[in-house]
């Protein structure tokens, strides 16, 4: 019935308005002579025609600006890395696939190297010697005390202990830094025949194996061949662009909402970091939002849009958004009531939405009516 209402009252001011048309200036209309502003068309309407409109007054109020705008889901970067080979030769098997939960040292992949065999034997050699030295140095220390040496033979044997105690230990931590596990290394160390040993790729943090991206039989090279990607999916960050009209609005620390085709419901994150540049050929600075993964459905790559709610307060105008309306190049635009019944059609500047409110930065003054539900009928008389 309202609708029905609504359209009878646009059919009448368009009747109206071609009446007025034919009876010629000397006649007039209402509307005729209430006098717009340039640029604007003003229409009149009868007390009832007016009361199935919904009108607002605009006044300025204190808010917190919310900044929309959009962003892409990354890893984020300080629980998730690439892993790159720690040793030279062809990779012999693969232990893990993508998607896999691995451990922090958790092995990934074996690798047959004779750069790897070559840190094993040195670390016998290593072991050897310091043992040796050492009891040589034990042996001196007595002889000395029976004063059979000289005490400057005694103390060059110490120096000698020392110098193959701390090779071995350089040793021992190339094993280490090779992917060797604590099992082997024992067994190393107590001297026990430990057969052949492959060198381990392994995992440097826990997570999921993302990426997967050599294949048995590939030759690696040392520090420089990516093998895995691993990341903990529990978190994500959504890299944002905010530009300079909106930069001074938004902080770290800030709360931001997250939403997406793909995302069954709008997720909650914070801004950590606001970047320091400002990006030449867009005039943006990046935002890092921090978002907790519930249920993994954010994946990386992914687009999203994202509304900053600003800690800071600022005063402004703000009406409905059933207010705005757009013309054909999508402009928008309100209908301000300038007398009683008399409507003119206002051209606006829109700031940043506020709910179910749109910030006007321009072509509205304080103590002003706007039309906040009725405005397509008035549209539509307009146009006939």
């Amino acid at each position: 019935m309202r609708t029905s209402a609504f359209l009878l009252a646009g059919a009448a001011v368009a009747a109206s308005a071609a009446c007025s048309s034919k009876k010629g200036a000397a006649a007039g209309s209402a509307a005729d002579s209430t006098a717009a502003p340039p640029g604007q068309t003003s229409m009149t309407l009868t007390p009832d025609q007016r009361e199935h409109l919904k009108m607002v007054p605009v006044a300025l109020e204190t808010y917190r600006p919310t900044i929309q705008t959009t962003g892409t889901v990354a890893f984020d970067g300080n629980i998730s890395t690439q892993v790159l080979a720690p040793i030279s030769g062809p990779v012999t098997k693969l232990l893990v696939e993508s998607g896999s939960q691995v451990h922090k040292g958790e092995a990934l992949a074996l690798i047959s190297s004779p750069d790897f065999a070559a840190a094993v034997s040195g670390y016998r050699k290593a072991q050897a010697a310091a043992m040796q030295t050492q009891k040589v140095a034990d042996l001196n220390a007595e002889l000395f005390k029976a004063d059979g040496i000289a005490k400057r033979d005694m103390e060059q044997s110490q120096v000698d202990a020392q110098a193959a105690a701390a090779d071995r230990d350089a040793a021992l931590q190339q094993l280490r830094a090779l992917g060797v596990d604590s099992a082997t290394i024992a067994a190393l160390r107590e001297g026990k025949n430990t057969g052949p040993i492959e060198a381990s790729i392994r995992a440097p943090l826990s997570g999921t194996v993302v990426e997967k991206l050599i294949t048995p039989g590939q030759l690696l090279q040392a520090g420089t061949t990516p093998c895995f990607t691993i990341a903990d999916l529990s978190k994500m960050w959504v890299m944002a662009n905010v530009f300079e009209s909106d930069l001074a609005f938004v902080a770290a620390g800030d709360k931001a909402q997250i939403t997406g085709p793909a995302l069954p419901r709008p997720l909650s994150g914070v801004a950590v970091y606001v970047a320091a540049l400002v990006d030449p050929a867009t005039r943006a600075t990046g935002l890092r939002i921090e978002v907790s993964n519930a249920g993994l459905v954010l994946k990386k790559d992914m687009y999203v849009q994202v509304a900053i709610q600003s800690a800071r307060t600022v005063k402004g105008m703000l009406i409905p958004v059933s207010a705005v309306l757009r013309d054909d190049n999508n402009l928008p635009f309100v209908f301000v009531e300038t007398s009683r019944g008399v409507f003119a059609r206002r051209a606006v500047t829109l700031g940043n939405r506020v709910g179910e409110r749109y910030e006007v930065r321009d072509g509205l003054k304080e103590g002003e009516q706007v039309t906040a539900e009725g405005g397509l009928f008035l549209e539509f008389a307009q146009g006939q």
